[in-house]
């Protein structure tokens, strides 16, 4: 399933999944953009975890001094590499969120927004811990997952997806409880607030839970300073 985002849904056809979001789901990522934003402080390194073709970068890049997206699609980072003509402060390379290029302590923020934790499929609390590595003394990593209350909203964008041919036809008699489920067996699942605790205990961080647009679940864990 990890090669879905690589093989199918990557390039033009992820970013005609954003070109085709209702207004409520566009509510929704711009609000996910614009708490992050809030979040980078100036002439601070940011680094994105899948990034995709780059939708998010520019508005990180108008803020942080340099800024790094990684993504595991070649076709989504070609693309980016277009997007993201003449921002002169970004950098893209195709690197797995798992065993991540850099070394230690490297970034002021690092971001895993629109439920990369979920998407990835990856051990969640591996990815965490990697993106803490990577992080600096002071700084913080902010994963977000989906809100309870955002599940008909997001439902009617997997739907209209699956229309569209971008995704699998939803088999309905499997998909609640905040589990989507594709009859080409695509699954995405979510990461509640208990979760992200259970997943981030034991770190020596200060871990917050916040939600935003009744539509995300930010876990935002702040590395101690020096």
């Amino acid at each position: 399933m990890s090669d879905y985002y690589s093989e199918r849904l990557s390039a033009e056809r992820l970013q005609r999944v954003y070109d085709i979001a209702p207004p409520r789901v566009r509510q929704y990522l711009e609000a996910e953009i614009d708490h992050v934003v809030q979040r980078i402080g100036l002439g601070g390194a940011v680094l994105e975890l899948g990034c995709g073709y780059g939708r998010v970068l520019p508005r990180l890049a108008a803020k942080a001094a340099f800024v790094f997206g990684i993504d595991t699609s070649m076709a989504s980072l070609e693309l980016g590499r277009e997007f993201l003509r003449g921002v002169a402060n970004c950098r893209l390379a195709c690197m797995n969120a798992m065993s991540l290029g850099f070394p230690d302590c490297v970034f002021d923020r690092v971001i895993c927004i629109q439920n990369g934790i979920s998407a990835f499929h990856v051990d969640q609390r591996g990815l965490i811990r990697e993106s803490v590595r990577v992080t600096k003394p002071g700084g913080t990593v902010l994963f977000s997952s989906y809100s309870e209350k955002f599940w008909s909203d997001r439902l009617d964008w997997f739907e209209r997806q699956a229309a569209a041919g971008l995704l699998g036809e939803i088999d309905h008699v499997k998909t609640r409880d905040g589990v989507i489920i594709c009859k080409d067996g695509f699954t995405a699942t979510t990461v509640q607030p208990e979760q992200f605790l259970s997943l981030t205990a034991g770190l020596n961080a200060d871990v917050r839970i916040v939600e935003v647009d009744d539509s995300s679940v930010f876990c935002e864990v702040k590395i101690p300073g020096m």
